[in-house]
Order: C-alpha cells, then sequence, then structure tokens
C-alpha cells in the first residue's frame, strides 16, 4: 500500500503519504526541509529506505499542515499532529522525529503521551541552541533575499560528512533549480518556530521509551544537543555516529535498521 493523501486541521488541510501493510504503524515528522515542498505525492520515493520493514510495518509521514498561522509555534505542530493521528485512527504509534521534526515529536510525547508508546529523536536539539539559531537566522535571511540556490548549498555544507560533500557537491546546485518554492512563506514560519523552540525543562515529563541518534560532527544542531536530551529525558538510550553529521539517516547505511531494531524491542 503506497498513498498520499490529506486529514483536515481547522481550515485547512495536513498532507501525509502511507506505505506498508504491516499491523505496527510508524509516524515519521521530516526537518526543515518540509518548508520548502510538502510530502504530497512522494509516498513512492519517500518509502525507499523503509522497503525491507514494510511487511511488518505500515509507516506515515506527515508535512506540517497546509496554511500555518503567522507565530504558528512547535508546540502548536505538535497540537496538530496530534488532531491529525486520532483523526486517521493512529492512537498508539512509534515515533521518529528528524531535526525540526524531533522538535515537534518532543511536544508531541510530553501533551499527548497516550499516543506515543516509543520515541526516536534523530539530529535534533531540546532548544534552539547557538548553533541551531546560528545555522537557522543564516537560512532565514538567505530565504528573504530569493538566493535560493546560496541556501541549498548552505544546507548542505551543515548537513553533510566532508566525503559525501567532495562527491556529490556538483549536483547541489541543479538540485536547487529544482527545489525553488514560489513563495518562502512555509520556510520562513517553520525556521521562526524553531527560533522560539525550547522544550529543555519539561523533557522530563517524556516516559516512553526513547532513542536519541545523533553525529560527532552535527553543525546544524551542534554536537552538545543530543546529550542534553539524553540527560534530560530518564532512560533514553543514545547513539552517536563518528564522523558524521546532520545527514546521518540519508549517509549511514543502518540507520532504518537501528530504528526498527529499537521499535520492535
Amino acid at each position: 500500500m503506497k498513498k498520499s493523501d490529506c486529514v483536515t486541521i481547522g481550515n485547512t488541510n495536513m498532507q501525509f503519504v502511507a506505505f506498508g501493510k504491516g499491523s505496527k504503524k510508524l509516524v515519521v515528522l521530516p526537518g526543515l526541509s518540509d518548508g520548502l515542498a510538502t510530502v504530497k505525492g512522494k509516498a513512492r520515493i519517500l518509502s525507499v529506505p523503509y522497503k525491507s520493514f514494510l511487511k511488518d510495518w505500515t509507516v506515515y509521514m506527515f508535512s506540517r499542515k497546509d496554511n500555518m498561522p503567522d507565530g504558528y509555534s512547535i508546540r502548536e505542530m505538535a497540537e496538530d499532529q496530534a488532531t491529525a493521528m486520532k483523526s486517521l485512527g493512529l492512537d498508539r504509534a512509534c515515533v521518529l522525529g528528524v531535526s525540526q521534526g524531533g522538535m515537534i515529536a518532543q511536544y508531541l510525547a510530553i501533551d499527548h503521551p497516550e499516543l506515543v508508546e516509543k520515541l526516536v529523536l534523530a539530529v535534533t536539539a531540546p532548544n534552539a541552541n547557538e548553533t541551531v539559531t546560528e545555522a537557522v537566522t543564516e537560512w532565514i535571511g538567505m530565504a528573504s533575499r530569493g538566493e535560493h540556490t546560496a541556501l541549498i548549498l548552505d544546507t548542505a555544507e551543515k548537513t553533510y560528512s566532508k566525503e559525501y560533500l567532495e562527491k556529490n557537491r556538483k549536483y547541489f546546485p541543479a538540485l536547487a533549480k529544482l527545489t525553488k518554492p514560489k513563495s518562502y512563506n512555509r520556510f520562513m514560519r517553520n525556521a521562526e518556530a524553531i527560533l522560539e523552540f525550547d522544550a529543555h525543562s519539561e523533557l522530563s515529563k517524556i516516559g516512553c521509551p526513547t532513542l536519541i541518534i545523533a553525529g560527532s560532527d552535527d553543525k546544524t544542531v551542534g554536537t552538545d544537543a543530543a546529550g542534553e536530551l539524553s540527560r534530560s529525558i530518564k532512560g533514553s538510550e543514545i547513539c552517536v555516529y563518528e564522523g558524521l553529521g546532520h545527514g546521518l539517516y540519508e549517509e549511514a547505511k543502518d540507520f532504518y535498521a537501528k530504528v526498527f531494531a529499537f521499535c520492535n524491542r
């Protein structure tokens, strides 16, 4: 089963894709790239990294809602995510949050523990620390000036390992041409929400089994974020990929195997 659909959230919709045929449910919340393009119509390509696990699992990947108001916060995103899950009958699921999606996942687990069976927080942070703030502020500036190629190139430099960049850097300008949105409003609202995010003082409320996955060279959320999450979430496990950064979910060959092994325990 592969499908692209949406759920109604207030006066707008939230796009999602679903794939797999298993009875176990995994909800995936992507990062800031969702501000440039939603998951709509991308079920087939997004399912590729999960294909080995789809006999036992059904994966739901959600975008943020289509129309986001000014000042839309990470906590409000989590509340809308809870509404979407309930609408689809996802009363209890494993949740994988990547980067900004991990920020949303933290509040989802804090405010709606009944929905989250297990939590995986990948390349994310408990707040807008100095590294996060510097990176996101730069990206907001590039977006506000319409400097899309610069935005894509800088994002790549802050995401991938040196080896990956050396192999693929030449392709990024072409990628930039293919990903330029008609408007940066969606990107800006997502990015601005990150700058206001701080769940640090409430992380002790997370009671579900939690796995934190990080890269030792993360130039987007910094190298201390995973440790801060681990120290604040009681009983959490931490896995650090040496030599990888913010894009480890693309570069580490065993990333998804590690996620599903944790969820299957």
